[in-house]
């Protein structure tokens, strides 16, 4: 059974100065505001938190668990209020959709990942609650998107943490408010940081079959020489990518599509385990989310791991997936829910996790 109390959120509650608005046993939630005047919600336990951002995009920007920051490294050290997804790129978990996603070519009109990540949320909550897992708060909200004669359709995230967990769950829901049916795209680009000599470890086999390098180079991605010839050479043995080695020349960026299997519960499992037993931990279903992205760059200025970018399709914007076939379809009415959980496994769960992944590909 589940009981829940919603705290409804304004703007007002937010201010430069860091205030306490809700504690649940050992979960605490705290307001405050950057100097950028984007509002900002601190969801806290005994362990770390995750920060959220109620009305804006409702991303997890940052997320850190006994003393490690998981997030990236970017150019972008707070969020700025705009919807220009480079000029305040930087979170932790992005929603990236939902009418389209990915890199627009020349034959699209739709913004870099979609109208998702920044999407401006007139309806934020805050609800503290118990289930059969325990006690938790979680964050939520609803986005409307209308364009007349195109689209319209509602979309409610949610970030949960639980008392005692450095891991966070993470959904969303959209729902097709039309009398006609409506194309749906979705990733969640989820941004690790990474860890020198860290291994990467996860429930797709590593084979040049079933973890695809893009070879191709986006417009807005300018490589330096020699990085053709890098790509090149991982495509033929992805397995090198496995070890986050300092030498190894992701920079600009590198992108890889992975065929993942899923447990007897639809979890596919992913990890970067770190050289001290610790381990950044990603799940996803891919009966829901049936393409595993990984993005790895790491230049002087950002260091970024997606270790799985879950998704409904590969990133290459939305006329490539179309032409596909990799584009979905909500009828009238209806509604979709995509799910994972991300963060932070103590060095025995790491273990536990690994095993699990070793059996999934032993299956």
């Amino acid at each position: 059974m589940s009981v829940s109390t919603r705290i409804h959120l304004r703007e007002a509650f937010f201010d430069s100065t860091e205030r306490l608005l809700l504690t649940h046993g050992e979960l605490e939630a705290r307001a405050f505001r950057w100097d950028t005047g984007v509002a900002g919600l601190r969801i806290g336990n005994a362990r770390g938190a995750m920060v959220v951002l109620p009305f804006q995009g409702q991303q997890v920007w940052d997320a850190a668990f006994d003393g490690r920051t998981l997030t990236m490294k970017s150019m972008v050290d707070r969020p700025y209020p705009t919807r220009e997804y480079l000029a305040t790129y930087g979170g932790f978990v992005i929603h990236c959709g939902a009418t389209a996603m990915g890199v627009p070519t020349r034959d699209d009109s739709h913004p870099l990942h979609g109208e998702l990540p920044n999407a401006p949320y007139g309806t934020a909550f805050i609800e503290a609650g118990a289930d059969d897992r325990g006690p938790y708060l979680a964050v939520g909200g609803e986005y409307q998107h209308v364009v007349a004669f195109n689209h319209k359709y509602v979309a409610r995230p949610l970030a949960r943490l639980r008392a005692g967990s450095t891991m966070i769950e993470v959904a969303l829901e959209v729902e097709n408010l039309k009398r006609t049916p409506m194309e749906v795209m979705y990733l969640a680009h989820v941004n690790f940081r990474p860890i020198d000599n860290g291994r990467l470890v996860f429930s797709a086999p590593c084979t040049a079959q079933t973890v695809r390098v893009r070879t191709s180079i986006p417009p807005h991605i300018h490589p330096p020489a020699g990085f053709a010839e890098f790509l090149q050479d991982l495509a033929r043995h992805p397995e090198r990518h496995c070890v986050l080695a300092p030498g190894l020349a992701f920079d600009p960026e590198v992108v890889l599509y992975l065929d993942y299997r899923a447990d007897a519960q639809g979890w596919a499992r992913s990890l970067l385990v770190h050289p001290d037993g610790y381990a950044s931990c990603i799940r996803h279903k891919p009966s829901q989310l049936d393409h595993g992205v990984r993005w790895i760059s790491r230049t002087p200025d950002q260091d970024c791991l997606g270790i799985v970018l879950p998704a409904t399709a590969e990133p290459e914007g939305y006329t490539a997936e179309k032409r596909k076939g990799n584009v979905k379809t909500l009828a009238p009415g209806a509604a979709v829910r995509w799910e994972l959980e991300a963060g932070l496994l103590a060095p025995r769960e790491a273990q536990e996790e690994e095993r699990a992944i070793q059996r999934i590909l032993g299956a």
